[in-house]
């Protein structure tokens, strides 16, 4: 057992697949018939060869076996069919030559035996051999398939990463361009807009996966919530705890919720925790069938008497109840200890839910 273990240990296939591979590559015609002719021209010169060591009238098709089926392999079976005929008339030759004296009908029967027992294996390798070439062609354009993809995925992991790094610089430049504003107004929306840039530039490095058809939104809004609160400059001062079911969206949903999770949370980081320390909360569950619910809750003062989110000049909860409609869904802000902002949204496109109802 050992023996046979160390010789198999030392048994190496590469020659042999790399034999099978030129034997099903497609090989021009001229080739196949010369191929076809030397594996003949051989046998019958091998049989010559061993006419000394053979029996009288014996075995004058043994060396045309192997040849038939190496011919059924390389050059398919119509040269395979062509070669057995040859194959009979030199046999009958070398059968003639090597016994005068049988009778025609044992010669008759005898390449009777000879081309059943070639061209049924004939048949048999060629078969093979056409289901091996298609097995390669089949590997070769998976191979090609999978190198493609992951040449786009290169292509578009580097686009990504050149895309988050000039929106991250964008906002950089708004930053800068903010202190040297005279107008607090004008200072307070450069602010923003480099927020929301460097949310958007974090938000596309999140979304990583070209090949991805959907996005686990617990997974990326575990991810998303701290980008977020770094991009507000509350590190340090917000505690943030993220609550997240592993709901999956399709990859064009996931962006506007992740834009509407990353307003709320501005949010609740400008206006409950401020310039001191508080508590945010991101949760994202299902509340029934087909639909879920974001929730962005903090600790702070709560809302103003007679806030209307339908007419708050608030620019980030404007551009939150656009993606909230985008979305099909609904969102609302009420105070409770703080501010709860609610969005409740279908799992599905608002076209594909026009029947659902609401969530409660």
């Amino acid at each position: 057992m050992g023996i046979l273990g160390a010789m198999a240990g030392r048994w190496d296939d590469a020659p042999l697949d790399r034999i099978a591979e030129w034997a099903v590559r497609p090989h021009a015609r001229a080739f196949r018939l010369g191929f076809a002719l030397t594996c003949l021209l051989l046998a019958t010169v091998l049989r010559r060869l061993l006419e000394p060591v053979l029996p009288d009238h014996g075995f004058p098709f043994m060396t045309f076996y192997p040849a038939l089926a190496l011919i059924a392999f390389v050059s398919g079976l119509r040269v395979a069919l062509a070669g057995i005929g040859v194959a009979m008339g030199l046999g009958w030759l070398l059968f003639m030559e090597a016994a005068p004296d049988v009778p025609p009908l044992e010669v008759g029967g005898a390449l009777l035996l000879f081309a059943m027992a070639t061209g049924t294996p004939s048949l048999l390798v060629a078969t093979l051999r056409r289901a091996f070439a298609r097995l390669a062609a089949a590997v070769q354009a998976e191979a090609a398939a999978q190198e493609q993809a992951r040449m786009r995925s290169l292509m578009f992991s580097e686009l990504q990463h050149r895309v988050s790094n000039h929106l991250g610089v964008a906002g950089s430049l708004l930053s800068l361009q903010r202190r040297e504003m005279g107008d607090a107004r004008a200072a307070r929306a450069l602010e923003e807009a480099a927020r929301r840039l460097r949310v958007i530039a974090r938000l596309s490095r999140l979304l990583h996966d070209p090949g991805a058809q959907e996005v686990d939104m617990g997974a990326f809004l575990r991810a998303l919530a701290p980008e977020a609160v770094a991009a507000g400059g509350a590190e340090g001062r917000a505690r943030l705890e993220v609550l997240a079911e592993g709901l999956w969206l399709p990859a064009e949903r996931a962006v506007p919720l992740g834009l509407v999770a990353a307003e709320l949370i501005a949010n609740a980081l400008e206006h409950g925790v401020g310039q001191g320390e508080g508590r945010v909360r991101v949760s994202l569950r299902e509340t029934q069938e087909g639909w879920a619910r974001l929730q962005v809750e903090d600790d702070g003062p709560g809302l103003p008497r007679g806030f209307d989110i339908e007419r708050a000049e608030s620019l980030g909860l404007s551009v939150a109840r656009q993606f909230a409609g985008q979305l099909g869904g609904r969102l609302r802000l009420a105070s409770a200890g703080g501010v709860i902002a609610t969005l409740d949204l279908p799992l599905a496109p608002p076209v594909a839910a026009a029947s659902g109802a609401r969530a409660a």
